[in-house]
């Protein structure tokens, strides 16, 4: 698969000791994404949450699903960063399409690839 090409990624904001605390980072993570939520479709990235190690007796990570090219989603990732800060970490590693169908049904109806 050509780099350029969108793909689902996952974005890992790991060090939220509670549920609660890495659920309350999607609103201004929302933000960073779509500035202005009552823009005409579509947004420029498909993007989705969820929470991963809530039941592991560790930390709780909010991973935030997206679609779109290799370069983008390092450009996300560090304007992620930069928004959690410390002591949170941000990772990101290549997502299960079949896990984020949501995404790329997203990007396929915006984009009129039916």
């Amino acid at each position: 698969m050509n780099e350029d090409e969108p793909r689902v990624y996952e974005i890992r904001i790991h060090g939220c000791p509670t549920s609660g605390e890495a659920l309350a980072l999607q609103d201004p993570i929302e933000r960073l994404l779509c500035p202005d939520p009552d823009h005409a479709p579509p947004c420029e990235i498909p993007w989705s949450f969820t929470l991963a190690g809530r039941d592991t007796g560790t930390s709780t990570a909010l991973v935030l699903g997206v679609y779109t090219s290799s370069a983008r989603v390092t450009q996300v990732a560090d304007r992620v960063r930069r928004l959690v800060g410390e002591p949170r970490t941000v990772a990101v590693s290549e997502g299960d399409a079949g896990e984020w169908e949501e995404l790329v049904e997203q990007y396929r109806f915006e984009k009129g690839l039916g």
